[in-house]
């Protein structure tokens, strides 16, 4: 409900309680109808984290387990990423001098290195690093059990070792742990074992995730991985898991500048295969046509778009204006440390807007508007979780981050978005919430566990590198 009037609360409130009223807010909800900015706004949290109504003026007189006065700061939708891979958070600085590939082998040839217990505290601190930046929603490509071996001309140049279900079980745990709101993706590694052997893996995984809470795991899902495979019908093998299990598949696709021509004509396995459609996400998406980015938004893919990573590993720049042209669901991603090495979501959101004018040479190619809904309603569409999470609407998670615009001091806000996206840092970001609870406060990780990931990421993750003489 809008802006409901206090005899009704009083009935809602028979059945329910308010967990937390927001005040003095200027509340950027991203919601598809209403003013884009509320001033003088209030919100209403229920005590099942849900976002009760928003309005404007004075809220309406209930009785409140908790009174956040913002003193006039942001309260915006936590960020979505729509493209993430948590376990990087202890590998930042690798691979610094490479493209795709060779920064592939030196982040991932590192992990070949890691038990299921390492990766599991490295994605517990990424997972935390995200939400300390205002990032309360992540699809999560784990670090799959086959090993990473070097690319050749496009190609894998072996097999790697088919590492044990608990890697990537723990992996999903340690998000499970850390609060976050996340999609577990998962790698079906379809070289290794029998087709049978293959859907018998992913079944465990999925499995694993129905247990979690379902308010916090979102969903489970394909870790899209075509353009790696030697196998011609690794599109049709997706498809078929994403049937048997309900689940939606995210691929990296045309993400790199090497072996072009080879990765193009695997966009055909995936459409033999049936694949293209609202389902199917695909990852970067840079190195593509006209004729692929037509047949793709035709069908109803969507796009995660990573303009940092993008950036940091010289992978290109996304045609933006004719996906979304095309009228393509666009979302975005930080996708990992190893590759942004600060995953903030402001300076992602400013780098793509950077990128899309430069490349165009027009200043509306990409505004700041667009880039922030993007970041958080877009990208909960493409993840088909809009109903649940990326804008402060009645019915959806309380998911929010506060954002003062005077430590330090912006200046005047001449347009309140623009300078949301444009002029806020990491530092004027104060407080995250998850359903209503505070999980961050000035950048201090309120879980438990926070203390002890840091102890074993800087622990365990130098250890396997003195052992194994990495970084080579």
């Amino acid at each position: 409900m809008q802006e409901t009037a206090g005899n009704a609360h009083d009935i809602w409130l028979v059945q329910n309680r308010v967990m937390l009223l927001v005040t003095n807010a200027r509340l950027i909800t991203i919601a598809p109808v209403g003013p884009d900015v509320i001033d003088e706004g209030w919100m209403l949290v229920a005590d099942d984290g849900r976002i009760d109504s928003v309005g404007s003026g004075t809220p309406p007189r209930v009785e409140a387990a908790e009174v956040l006065d913002v003193g006039g700061s942001f309260v915006a939708p936590g960020f979505v990423s729509s493209h993430s891979h948590l376990f990087t958070s202890g590998l930042r600085g690798l691979g610094v001098d490479a493209t795709l590939y060779g920064w592939c082998d030196s982040m991932l040839g590192f992990t070949a290195n890691a038990s299921a217990e390492n990766i599991y505290w490295s994605s517990l601190h990424g997972s935390l690093d995200f939400l300390s930046n205002g990032v309360t929603t992540a699809f999560d490509f784990t670090d799959p059990r086959l090993s990473w071996v070097p690319m050749i001309d496009g190609v894998r140049s072996g097999n790697g070792v088919l590492r044990d279900i608990d890697y990537v079980l723990r992996q999903a745990d340690a998000k499970a742990d850390s609060g976050i709101r996340y999609i577990n993706a998962v790698g079906m590694d379809v070289t290794v074992g029998s087709d049978d052997e293959i859907f018998e893996r992913f079944a465990a995984v999925v499995a694993h995730d129905a247990r979690a809470d379902p308010s916090q795991m979102l969903g489970s899902a394909v870790f899209g991985a075509v353009q790696w495979s030697p196998r011609r019908d690794a599109a049709e093998l997706e498809v078929e898991a994403m049937r048997r299990f309900g689940v939606i598949n995210q691929a990296h696709f045309l993400e790199t500048r090497e072996e072009v021509e080879l990765q193009r004509s695997k966009f055909e396995w995936y459409a033999e295969a049936d694949a293209l459609g609202p389902s199917l996400v695909f990852g970067h998406f840079i190195q593509t046509t006209a004729e692929i980015i037509d047949r793709a938004a035709s069908a109803g893919s969507g796009m995660s778009w990573q303009p940092a990573s993008n950036g940091r590993l010289a992978s290109g720049i996304a045609d933006l204006p004719r996906m979304r042209e095309k009228g393509m669901t666009i979302g975005v991603g930080l996708d990992d440390q190893a590759c942004t090495d600060i995953s903030d979501p402001w300076q992602n959101m400013r780098i793509g807007i950077y990128q899309q004018r430069a490349a165009t040479g027009d200043p509306n190619a990409m505004s700041p508007a667009d880039m922030l809904r993007m970041h958080t309603l877009g990208s909960a569409q493409v993840l088909g979780i809009a109903d649940r999470v990326g804008s402060l609407e009645p019915g959806k998670f309380a998911d929010f981050v506060v954002v003062d615009p005077r430590s330090p001091d912006m200046g005047p806000l001449w347009h309140p978005i623009d300078n949301y996206v444009l002029s806020s840092s990491l530092r004027n970001l104060k407080q995250v919430y998850v359903g209503g609870r505070l999980v961050n406060e000035n950048g201090i990780s309120t879980s438990p566990l926070a203390a002890e990931a840091t102890a074993k990421v800087h622990e365990q993750l130098p250890a396997i590198a003195a052992q194994h003489g990495w970084p080579a």
